[in-house]
């Protein structure tokens, strides 16, 4: 049976994977809401734009009067909460939209999804479901051994990881209080296509494209653990239709690297796949950058429950997701150019003072 869908943040990385997914691989309904700051990219919809189980709202998650509404008209049976600031370099530079959306934005729309879940009638009711999605950066940064779980205490580093940890305790606290059947999923670093160039992996495609510095924070020696965005949107479909209320759960790729690492193979398959005569090794343009404020050591997660729970798996190494996201900005020059030419042109952020 066909479901209706509420994505907010949905012309965002993640959000937009997670509409496309819903257009092309199920039978649901899906609305895309989005305030459409400068990540949210109608671009990134377009494929499944003319879909007549499709519809866009542009509108802030803060906005309690125009999240009503929404609710009412269009009558979701779940939502998936993706709208969020979550740019740690951002959040440094800026951290009250991160307060704003991460944190006031969740309480809005959780008391008006509270509203409306009690006057369902007795099947909606029950089936009715919250997914808010989360980070593993609410977790701190691990040590060089152990792996973030379900369990691990909070411990968040960044004005960004500290509203994500307070948007995550306000979903529990509306569970437990309310009884409103949510759900929490904390992810890895996601990559893949439609990815807005200003985090560190489609920043140093697009740099390498355009024959610039490739900046490494640090050493680059800060260890994530990687997970192709199509993976997550699977992961995060089987959280919202299968998951039990109240429980969170963690995912992750099972591809821990260095940035360094990262960023090496992305110049690999430069010389591969765009090879430049003028540059020669692609390697050649890294350039160690000052590290990033409070920069979190390693992050990695073990998606034990989600795997033996809910039988999810990642398909794609990091090898092979890497490629189809190479070969993605490759061919899809327009999409980037007209970020680059306008909102956002690579410049470093997060410098404090």
């Amino acid at each position: 049976m066909s479901k209706r869908f509420l994505v907010t943040g949905g012309a965002g990385f993640i959000g937009s994977a997670l509409a496309r997914h819903l257009i092309r691989h199920t039978n649901h309904y899906v609305l895309v809401v989005d305030k459409l700051t400068y990540a949210g990219n109608l671009d990134s919809l377009a494929p499944i734009s003319n879909d007549p189980r499709y519809a866009f709202v542009r509108a802030d998650v803060a906005d309690a009067a125009k999240m009503q509404d929404l609710f009412d008209v269009n009558q979701p049976d779940v939502i998936v909460h993706l709208a969020a600031e979550s740019h740690v370099d951002r959040s440094i530079d800026g951290p009250e939209d991160f307060i704003r959306t991460n944190v006031v934005g969740t309480y809005t729309l959780l008391q008006v999804a509270r509203t409306y879940w009690r006057t369902l009638p007795p099947a909606k009711n029950d089936s009715f479901r919250f997914h808010h999605v989360s980070t593993d950066e609410v977790f701190g940064s691990l040590p060089e051994t152990g792996r973030f779980m379900e369990t691990t205490p909070y411990n968040p580093n960044s004005p960004y990881a500290a509203s994500k940890a307070s948007s995550d305790h306000l979903v529990r606290a509306w569970n437990h209080t309310y009884g409103l059947p949510t759900l929490i999923s904390n992810c890895s670093n996601n990559y893949g296509p439609y990815h807005f160039p200003e985090k560190l992996i489609p920043l140093t495609i697009v740099n390498a494209l355009e024959g610039v510095n490739l900046p490494v924070y640090g050493s680059g020696s800060n260890v994530r653990d990687w997970l192709y965005v199509e993976d997550h949107v699977r992961a995060l479909m089987a959280v919202a239709l299968g998951g039990q209320v109240g429980q969170t759960y963690c995912i992750g790729g099972n591809s821990e690297l260095t940035n360094h690492q990262v960023v090496r193979a992305i110049c690999a398959l430069m010389d591969e796949l765009a090879p430049n005569p003028n540059i020669g090794k692609h390697e050649t343009l890294v350039s160690f950058e000052a590290d990033r404020p409070g920069h979190d050591l390693r992050y990695a997660i073990d998606p034990t429950r989600i795997s033996t729970q809910l039988g999810w798996q990642p398909l794609e190494t990091f090898e092979s997701g890497l490629r189809k996201t190479v070969e993605w900005y490759l061919a899809n020059r327009p999409w980037w150019e007209r970020i680059r030419s306008g909102v956002y042109r690579g410049e470093r952020l997060g410098v404090v003072a």
